[in-house]
């Protein structure tokens, strides 16, 4: 009896980019969900930021929608002018 074996070689090609680490602090339990939701979605919570940092990134809002909003937002009164520092309050 002759006995052949199959052997199959798999080129495994890895695409890289240059990337950057970036560091941040959130709520431990609001992490674990995000990670949680991140599964439900069969991706990993790396992943679901890569994808929310490029939506982030690429919005703009043109000089038209600022001028919609402030002409809706034009019934506002405060009832006084405020004072530079007290518009640049943190």
């Amino acid at each position: 009896m002759i006995k052949f074996r199959i052997i199959t070689f798999y080129t495994i090609l890895v695409y890289t980019t240059l990337v950057r680490n970036i560091t941040f602090s959130a709520d431990e339990n609001k992490i674990d969900r995000a990670r949680e939701v991140a599964r439900g979605e069969h991706k990993t919570l790396n992943d679901a930021f890569r994808e929310w940092l490029d939506w982030y990134a690429s919005r703009s809002i043109n000089r038209e929608e600022v001028e919609a909003l402030f002409k809706k937002l034009k019934y506002v009164n405060a009832g006084r002018k405020f004072t530079r520092d007290e518009m640049n309050e943190r």
